[in-house]
């Protein structure tokens, strides 16, 4: 019966404790800025990565997300004020003219 060679078995021992590697395709504008990010925290983009995949997972992302307050919503009708006609434009430009003259006085 054959042995392996103590390297092959070196190789194994060894692949099991380092990091997988995998292509990720990013669009080019994000790698940049998290390469930027990376740079100005003083780290590798790698890191970077590692730490947003590890806060998605564990789901810190969502609970961040949630504690966030919307904010607040108009409840106004909108529309014309009463006795403005968008089809007369002369009376609309003597409403602005009297207004800016209001402003004025």
């Amino acid at each position: 019966m054959a042995t392996l060679p103590p390297t092959y078995c070196r190789a194994v021992y060894m692949s099991r404790h380092m990091a997988e590697r995998t292509t990720v395709r990013l669009p080019e504008d994000l790698v940049r800025r998290a390469k930027r990010k990376a740079a100005a925290e003083g780290r590798s983009l790698t890191a970077l990565i590692e730490e947003g995949l590890r806060r998605v997972v564990s789901g810190r992302a969502s609970a961040a997300r949630s504690s966030r307050t919307p904010p607040p919503v108009s409840s106004a009708t909108g529309g014309l004020m009463p006795g403005i006609d968008l089809d007369d434009s002369a009376s609309l430009q003597e409403m602005d003219d009297l207004d800016a003259a209001g402003r004025f006085e």
